[in-house]
């Protein structure tokens, strides 16, 4: 049976509305697809821009965290040689005075006598030998004479010992040496320097007041010991430290 023209139209309608349902819906399929594929690319451009600005930012403050730590360790240094500088104002400013006042000492015969008669008493008191020669400045051999003469009578009561200590007239410190007052010498190649100088004042930076530096030297064996007593410091060293065994010990008494 054939179709009328109707039926055919019909069929040929329902065809197209077919493959146009079909069409529509591959597009939307296609458009949902296409919609994913732009947002999954879109977040990952999204999310590797975010970790390199993150990178970037950290980077940055990476850098100017370091750069707070420079500035901050240039001030601190600028700080402590601001401090040095002003320690170092303060020492020189000590040292010049104490200059001053040892040369006023050295030229006040009284002050200077009782500061031998320290320095001579110190020096039997550290050495506890039986006989000791002292030597000193030409200028100074009448009042090392009178602090010898002191001395004496004051180590045999404290030590309940005898002593014989002697002058050296033949070789004399020079004139001009305030590096050592006095010389203490033991017949058994010791030398026992006492000093009061400039020297001294420049190694001991740092310090208020005066100390009188005995440098132990042993001609044998080229070493040298060092000691400090304070001013006025006199007590005698007990018959166990014959043996010299020089607490070593810094300005001040301090070990």
């Amino acid at each position: 049976m054939a179709l009328s023209d109707a039926d055919v139209q019909k069929q040929i309608k329902h065809m197209m509305a077919f493959i146009e349902q079909e069409a529509n819906e591959k597009a939307e399929e296609i458009d949902a697809k296409a919609e994913e594929e732009f947002n999954i690319e879109k977040g990952r451009l999204v999310q590797t821009q975010r970790l390199k600005i993150m990178e970037y930012y950290e980077k940055k403050e990476k850098q100017i965290e370091q750069q707070k730590k420079i500035q901050m360790s240039n001030l601190m240094n600028q700080a402590r040689l601001k401090v040095l500088r002003a320690r170092d104002d303060l020492i020189t400013d000590l040292l010049n005075e104490a200059k001053q006042r040892l040369s006023k000492v050295v030229k006040d015969t009284t002050r200077y006598q009782v500061l031998l008669d320290g320095l001579v008493l110190q020096g039997l008191y550290q050495l506890l030998e039986p006989r000791m020669i002292v030597r000193c400045r030409k200028q100074d051999f009448p009042l090392v004479k009178a602090a010898v003469q002191k001395a004496i009578p004051m180590y045999k009561i404290a030590t309940k010992k005898d002593v014989d200590v002697q002058i050296d007239q033949e070789a004399y410190l020079p004139e001009d040496m305030y590096g050592s007052l006095l010389k203490l010498l033991l017949v058994i190649g010791l030398t026992l320097v006492l000093s009061l100088s400039e020297s001294v004042l420049s190694i001991v930076t740092g310090v208020v007041g005066s100390s009188w530096f005995l440098s132990l030297q042993h001609h044998d064996r080229k070493r040298e010991e060092t000691v400090w007593l304070t001013p006025g410091q006199s007590h005698p060293i007990s018959e166990g430290s014959q043996n010299r065994n020089l607490s070593r010990a810094g300005p001040g008494g301090r070990s």
